[in-house]
């Protein structure tokens, strides 16, 4: 396990905890921001908590677990967050939204996923 690894998994950590947390509570300063993206998508408000919210979470506890001796768990949870931002980035690509929310995804939480996979695999 390589230091860049562990730094660039320990910011996914946190950077999909906090947005996955911010999605089901719906936090008040993130809600003005994904309202008028999910409108715009056509996604249900009521999917922030599941599957949006709780995918983010889930990735960050698995990369979690991945960092504290459970490789195999780290890996997929590093999988399962490329698949979901590209599977956001797509829904975005497909309606023509390329609000702040698509940008905020396609340009920080995708690289950030794909560098976290692609460190640990390298590191393994």
């Amino acid at each position: 396990m390589s230091i860049a690894y562990v730094i660039t998994a320990s910011v996914t950590v946190a950077a999909n905890a906090f947005s996955g947390f911010a999605a089901i509570t719906r936090l008040r300063p993130i809600m003005e921001v994904l309202r008028p993206a999910l409108a715009a998508t056509g996604i249900p408000q009521s999917w922030l908590t599941f599957p949006i919210g709780t995918a983010k979470v889930a990735g960050a506890a698995g990369l979690v677990l991945g960092l504290s001796g459970v490789p195999i768990v780290g890996t997929a949870a590093a999988i399962g967050l490329v698949l979901f931002f590209v599977c956001a980035a797509y829904t975005h690509v497909r309606v023509s939204d390329y609000s702040q929310t698509f940008f905020l995804g396609s340009c920080f939480f995708l690289p950030l996923a794909v560098a976290t996979l692609v460190l640990d695999i390298v590191s393994s």
